[in-house]
């Protein structure tokens, strides 16, 4: 059978809840150092084009996304201009590095394209694709790596 109910004055009372969205800094927290202002200047396009390719390359990769019709809806974009960005992944690994790590451009145009690169990463042999980006590295003033 079931237990008798214990009288209302037994029970315990609930416990008071104080919490606040601002909470009293105790030394604890907020004692890290505040964030670094961002760098001045501008990430070049064809670096976060990049780095877009990678990310989508792995949602193929993991099944998240079935083909590149479904990277186009995603990113809201042609299936063609979908293939142009996935271009960039036949770049020769060092290549895509630099890419990546580009200096901010500081002021007027970005000094390397996705329209540079389309012919580069048309060649399929790495060893030619890197005298082609020695060439425009050359032709555009961008320091060596």
């Amino acid at each position: 059978m079931s237990e008798p109910a214990a009288p209302v004055d037994a029970m315990p009372l609930p416990r008071r809840l104080e919490w606040s969205l601002h909470p009293q800094d105790d030394g604890t927290q907020g004692s890290e150092a505040p964030p670094p202002e961002p760098e001045p200047g501008n990430v070049p396009r064809v670096a976060r084009l990049m780095a877009l390719a990678v990310h989508f390359d792995g949602l193929l990769r993991r099944g998240e996304a079935a083909d590149y019709a479904a990277l186009a809806r995603l990113g809201q974009v042609t299936r063609a201009r979908m293939s142009q960005i996935m271009d960039l992944l036949h770049l020769a690994p060092d290549i895509q590095e630099v890419l990546l790590f580009l200096p901010r451009t500081q002021n007027g145009r970005d000094p390397v394209t996705e329209r540079d690169l389309r012919p580069i990463a048309a060649e399929p042999d790495w060893e030619h694709q890197r005298g082609a980006w020695g060439q425009l590295v050359e032709r555009r003033g961008l320091p060596p790596r």
